[in-house]
């Protein structure tokens, strides 16, 4: 060693108080015996790792197109190149360095992982055999391994809460954390350096519950890896076993799920003592008690107020002030309440309709004043209107078109254009064409009224002046008279 290195340069092992057992690596040892020597360096050319991980991402680029690319650097440098089994030695090895995994130790009752299964099982119609998709929703808590499944009609937003409600039931608790997937019934929008915006009504029940959410990086099922490994063992367990039998109900389905689940959470371990419930009594210790109130889960929804300010929620009708016409409003709904809001503001509120479709909820306060003098009308209101108003005939009119309809209120609107009609003509001339038009019609119709008053001299009178509605604007003569 003295011979290539100067023996000056290097130092005894007694120097560096070296002793046994040596924690240094060779390399590190070496540079501590002979910290002069100059670092050996290879006599053919390294491959850049970093561009070739960038590449091998992109399509069609292939190992064996770098090499040829890296050769053809390496001859106009003046190195040498490694062979193409060297080159693809070296860059798998730094690629298994790329995938370096750290395991993570759990906490007892920090999180809840949750995800939907991709498998799904079936609900059979027992009236056609048709097959009904059945979508596993499946929670797991990452230090027990302790899971939860149950089985929905579909994955919507309405499905998914209430899937966390009886999550957080069948565990008696809540965790700190909750780490859910991407999906759309759990975050609104995600940015690349952003923190992604969480579903308001998702946002709601973790408020309620006390508890954080997290979700986990899109494709990157490594941050939520417990939930990963129930689904799979879950698919095994639950899905595989169940496989050869029929359901024709979801109850009856997730009582059949809920049978292996409890087998699934009793069942020992293969490599360390107890099995996921006996893991799950300890941790439960470290869970936060549930609210005492239930909690009611609730759907949020933008909809625009309509001209009859009326606003569509699942097929039924709930009314809101007027003057919110047009305007974008936030629908909040629960199992017995549908709420509006206007700018974070509740502006209506009506209990929840059910039954046939198309009901209609109506608070009068919403109506605009006219509209409201209208609501009061019904069919004695419209009978003694005619008859202390206009006269016998006009009464005999209205009843005759009141008994019309098999159901009263449908004649409502006949009526009330007898009234309209009371607007533009006297009370006099009204009479006497509700007089001649019961003449010759047992049935009588607003439009042949309103025939009658469009010719006076079919009805033997004199034409009358239509009566005008005062304008601001007109003083009259006696006002140029001063």
């Amino acid at each position: 060693m003295c011979e290539k290195y100067s023996c000056k340069s290097s130092r005894s092992g007694e120097e560096l108080d070296i002793q046994w057992p040596i924690e240094a690596s060779d390399i590190e040892l070496h540079k501590q015996l002979f910290p002069g020597a100059p670092e050996a360096s290879p006599d053919r050319k390294m491959p850049d790792f970093n561009h070739i991980h960038q590449e091998l991402r992109k399509k069609g680029v292939t190992k064996k197109l770098l090499w040829n690319e890296y050769v053809n650097e390496c001859r106009i440098s003046g190195v040498r190149p490694y062979l193409y089994t060297q080159f693809c030695h070296y860059v798998s090895q730094e690629e298994q360095k790329r995938h370096a995994t750290m395991r993570l130790h759990h906490k007892p009752g920090e999180k809840i992982e949750v995800d939907w299964a991709g498998d799904h099982m079936y609900i059979v119609n027992s009236k056609t055999g048709e097959l009904t998709d059945a979508h596993l929703f499946v929670a797991t808590l990452p230090y027990s391994q302790y899971g939860f499944v149950e089985a929905f009609l579909d994955e919507k937003e309405e499905s998914w809460l209430a899937a966390h409600v009886h999550m957080y039931n069948y565990f008696g608790g809540v965790t700190t954390l909750l780490v859910p997937d991407n999906c759309k019934t759990a975050v609104d929008r995600v940015k690349k350096h952003e923190n992604p915006k969480i579903n308001k009504s998702y946002q709601e029940l973790s408020e309620y519950y006390n508890t954080a959410i997290a979700p986990a990086r899109v494709r990157r099922p490594k941050d939520k890896p417990s939930v990963e490994g129930t689904v799979g063992n879950i698919t095994t367990f639950i899905i595989a076993s169940l496989r050869n039998e029929r359901f024709f109900s979801i109850d009856e389905l997730n009582y059949a799920i809920r049978e292996k689940l409890d087998e699934y959470n009793n069942a020992p371990f293969q490599k360390r003592e107890g099995s996921r419930t006996s893991i799950f009594q300890e941790e439960k210790k470290y869970m936060r008690p549930l609210p005492e109130e239930p909690y009611h889960p609730s759907v949020w929804k933008k909809s625009k107020v309509q001209f009859d300010y009326y606003v569509p929620v699942e097929g039924m009708f709930y009314s809101v002030p007027f003057n919110y016409i047009k305007k974008e409003v936030d629908i909040r709904i629960t199992d017995s309440m549908v709420e509006v809001y206007f700018n974070g503001n509740r502006i209506a509120s009506h209990k929840k309709l059910s039954g046939h479709k198309n009901q209609r909820s109506l608070v009068k306060e919403h109506m605009p004043p006219n509209h409201q003098h209208y609501l009061d009308w019904d069919g004695e209101h419209f009978r003694n209107w005619a008859q202390e108003e206009v006269g016998h005939n006009c009464y005999q009119v209205i009843d005759a078109l009141l008994k019309s309809r098999e159901i009263e209120q449908l004649s409502y609107k006949s009526c009330m254009e007898v009234v309209r009609l009371s607007h533009n003509h006297s009370a006099e001339m009204l009479e006497i064409a509700c007089e001649k038009l019961l003449s010759y019609q047992a049935n009588p119709s607003v439009s042949n009224l309103r025939n009658l008053l469009a010719s006076p001299k079919t009805l033997g009178i004199r034409e009358e002046t239509p009566k005008k509605k005062a304008k601001g604007i007109t003083r009259g003569p006696d006002y140029y008279r001063r």
